[in-house]
């Protein structure tokens, strides 16, 4: 997740704008939609795939993951603060071989203290790949 924090003055919130961190430009990542409720995103299979050419579950954790956090720092940005991961788990359902898959993470709790958000992550044909759950904490800015 980023450490980018917007811009702003005690009295005005406005929301964070998605940051590709170093990994999210490795993997190909590319954002459809950001908002409080729902934040899409792609990804190729391609250059993402584990040593036997499937989709590699640790790039289905990393991109749900960044996906998850995206949407809670929206959020968070809300109230002038900023979000960090405490905790994430995924259930794989099925493999891809090729093509791209979307990643949506939607909100299961927005609160002022904790979010969840559930993170799908489908194929081309609209499968489920992958669902993860991701909890984050939070926290006031730092300056």
């Amino acid at each position: 997740m980023s450490d980018a924090a917007p811009h702003h003055s005690p009295t005005e919130h406005e929301l964070w704008k998605i940051t590709l961190g170093e990994l999210d430009e490795k993997m190909g990542v590319k954002i459809l939609e950001e908002s409080v409720e729902r934040v899409v995103a792609t990804m190729p299979v391609e250059g993402n795939r584990q040593s036997f050419g499937l989709l590699h579950g640790g790039a289905s954790l990393a991109v749900g993951e960044a996906v998850g956090s995206w949407a809670a720092v929206i959020h968070a940005s809300t109230m002038g603060k900023t979000a960090v991961g405490v905790d994430v788990s995924a259930t794989h359902h099925r493999s891809a071989r090729e093509g791209q898959i979307t990643i949506t993470a939607t909100p299961i709790h927005l609160g002022g203290t904790l979010t969840t958000h559930e993170v799908l992550i489908t194929n081309e044909a609209g499968q489920r790949l992958c669902t993860l759950r991701i909890t984050n904490l939070l926290r006031k800015h730092k300056h």
